[in-house]
Formats: C-alpha cells, sequence, structure tokens
C-alpha cells in the first residue's frame, strides 16, 4: 500500500454535504463567500485586515507593492526558500539580497542579515518555514533600528504564532497560502495578505483589483477555492492537533537513526507555537533516500533543492555568503505528513527509512 506525499480525498469525503452547499453559494454568490473567508481569516488570525488573493504568490507583490517596494530598492531575503520569496521581490521592481539562514529553524536571524544591510534596503523579508516561526523579536529591534520594514512571507504558518501573535502579524504585514499541501488547503490557489495596517491593506487592495487599470497587479480570488478552504475551516484545529501527534510519532521512531536530522521546535512553549505543515529531516544520502522511498510507494518532495542564490536566473548573486543554505539544500528531505495520514503510515515510511541505511552500501 503506498503512501502518497499528500492526499486529502478522506478529509473532503467527509466535508461533503458542507462542501456542497457552499460550493452552490460560491456560483449564486460568489462576492458573499469571499468575503465570508475573509471574515474566517481574520477571526482565526486575529487579523485587523485579510485580503485575499489568487494565490500566495500574488498576495506577496501586493504585500510588496502596498509597502511602497519598488525599483531602486533593495529586500533582504533568505537563500533557503521557495523560489516566489524571491521572484516577487523581482515583480515588485526590486532587488532581492540574499542572507544566510539558521540551521535549526531554515530561517534570517538578525545576525545573518545585519551584515547584508545597505543604504538601498528598504524591507527584510522573513520566512516562516515548515513546523516553527522565525525568531522575529531580534529582526524587530534590527529592522527599526535602520528604519526599513519587516515583511513575512508566512505561507507556511497558517496557525502559527509567536507570543500570542499569529504569523503574518508580528511586522507590517504577511501572507498565508492556501495551496492544496497547505496545512489550510484549496483544490487550487488561493492566498491571502494579512496586516493590522488599515492603509496597508487598502493600498493591497487596491494593487490587487481587477477592475481597475492601473492596478498594480491584478489578482482575483476564486470563490470555489472559497467555498473549499470555508468547508475546511470547522476541523482545521482536530487537523493541526493531528499532525502534531505525527510529528511526535516520527520524531520517537527516527530518534535511533543517527544518519537523519529529525527536525525539533527551538522557541519554548510559551513563545511560539508550531504547526507541522511539513515534516523536513535532514538525511546522509538524501537523494538515494528519496529514490528507495519511491521504490517502496512513499512519497517524499525535496524542500528545495538549489539556495536562492544558485538558481540560474539569480545567478549574478551566486557569490552570497550562504553556506548553511547550500548545505540544506543538498539534505533536507520532507517525509508525507498531513491530515489524511495515519499513525501506521508514519511507521511505514520509518520502516523503510531504517531498511535503506541498514542495507545501503554509501559507496
Amino acid at each position: 500500500m503506498n503512501v502518497d506525499f499528500y492526499t486529502a480525498h478522506r478529509g473532503m469525503e467527509s466535508d461533503r454535504d458542507r462542501l456542497g452547499a457552499l460550493l452552490r453559494a460560491s456560483v449564486s454568490d460568489p462576492g458573499q463567500v469571499l468575503d465570508d473567508l475573509e471574515a474566517e481569516v481574520r477571526r482565526r488570525t486575529g487579523a485587523g485586515h485579510a485580503v485575499l488573493c489568487n494565490s500566495g504568490t500574488d498576495a506577496l507583490v501586493a504585500l510588496l507593492l502596498a509597502a511602497g517596494i519598488g525599483p531602486g530598492d533593495e529586500v533582504v531575503v533568505p537563500a533557503y526558500s521557495f523560489f516566489a520569496t524571491a521572484s516577487c521581490v523581482v515583480h515588485a521592481g526590486a532587488t532581492p539580497v540574499f542572507a544566510d539562514i539558521d540551521p535549526r529553524t531554515y530561517a534570517l536571524t538578525a545576525e545573518t542579515v545585519r551584515p547584508v544591510l545597505t543604504e538601498r534596503t528598504a524591507a527584510v523579508l522573513v520566512v516562516h518555514l515548515f513546523h516553527q516561526t522565525a525568531d522575529t523579536e531580534p529582526l524587530v529591534r534590527l529592522t527599526a533600528e535602520h528604519g526599513v520594514l519587516l515583511l513575512e512571507d508566512s505561507a507556511e504558518a497558517v496557525g502559527m504564532s509567536r507570543h500570542g501573535v499569529h504569523a503574518g502579524l508580528l511586522g507590517a504585514g504577511g501572507v498565508l497560502s492556501f495551496f492544496p499541501t497547505k496545512t489550510w488547503g484549496a483544490l487550487g490557489d488561493c492566498g491571502v495578505l494579512v496586516t493590522d495596517d488599515p492603509q496597508l491593506a487598502a493600498r493591497a487592495r487596491a494593487a490587487v483589483s481587477v477592475g481597475d487599470p492601473t492596478a498594480g497587479w491584478p489578482s482575483a480570488p476564486d470563490a470555489v477555492q472559497a467555498a473549499v478552504l470555508l468547508a475546511r475551516a470547522p476541523r482545521l484545529d482536530d487537523e493541526i492537533a493531528h499532525r502534531q501527534q505525527l510529528a511526535n510519532l516520527y520524531g520517537t521512531l527516527l530518534a535511533h537513526v543517527h544518519q537523519v536530522t529529525a527536525p525539533r521546535v527551538v522557541a519554548p512553549p510559551e513563545v511560539a507555537e508550531p504547526v507541522w505543515y511539513v515534516y523536513l529531516v535532514e538525511a546522509e544520502r538524501r537523494d538515494a533516500l528519496a529514490e528507495h522511498l519511491a521504490r517502496h510507494g512513499i512519497g517524499t518532495e525535496v524542500y528545495y533543492p538549489r539556495a536562492l542564490p544558485d538558481q540560474p536566473c539569480l545567478a549574478a548573486d551566486a557569490v552570497a555568503q550562504v553556506p548553511v543554505a547550500r548545505a540544506a539544500a543538498t539534505r533536507a528531505l520532507a517525509l508525507p505528513l498531513y491530515a489524511d495520514l495515519t499513525p501506521d503510515d508514519v511507521r511505514r515510511v520509518v520502516r523503510h527509512v531504517v531498511d535503506f541505511y541498514a542495507t545501503e552500501d554509501p559507496s
């Protein structure tokens, strides 16, 4: 029996009646469904404002444009992230500048950001990856000291918080992604910008307006995707708790596999609330392990196969000093972790990981 990297079939089946009603509403009154989803986002995050977009990527472009980022500006981004973190800066007309990451959180730190700040720096774009927030308090102090904005690519961070503040609201604003594999996923693309700044929200909404020919980045949210997200919302808290249980089981079962470095939560519970979006390990002979698991019907994903400065279209900054990011790109592997996954699935995955290291000849 295969273990897919991601599936939502069982959960969707349980939503059938509610989803059907919401899908009908998405056709008869799409504006109300979209308004309801924005209200649900505000309720869940505590954000003063939520601006739906067609995708998390569009929301990130809208955030940058609304923040006044443009030509001549530099934006500090992590060297290890999804490509959109850097490409959205380019779309806004600015220049991404790469800083290295913390080896435990995979996020920017004040220590890695400080050396790359220049007089052209307009913002620092911190990314909360995989299961925990970045250490934002020193970044808040650093950006305030230099008079630049702190923005958040919190696309993976639905449900994550720090000192009781939801990810995306720790700086001037942030984004959440509802891509199907995300913690709160739709069936297709959808994203949202969150902020407590009414002026930033108004500028973002203007930037994505499809009815305004002067809009900087037109982006229409899909009411069908909003319907799916509203249908899933009542069970989201239970799903997050289930993900935590599965992550705990992975940690227990992998504890004695010395070739695999399991993830851990860095901040104590009174500081940060993690949410296990994916279960990312660092593994010796990563690619061979992934091939071995695939042969046994187990899906994995490499997050991310190249550090961003090493992407060909960004190669002008290939001299960036980002050794931690480059090392992670050779070792990091995401194992299956999602709401439909069962403890028996986790045990099967780990059994094959153990078998690989017991039988594979590293030569």
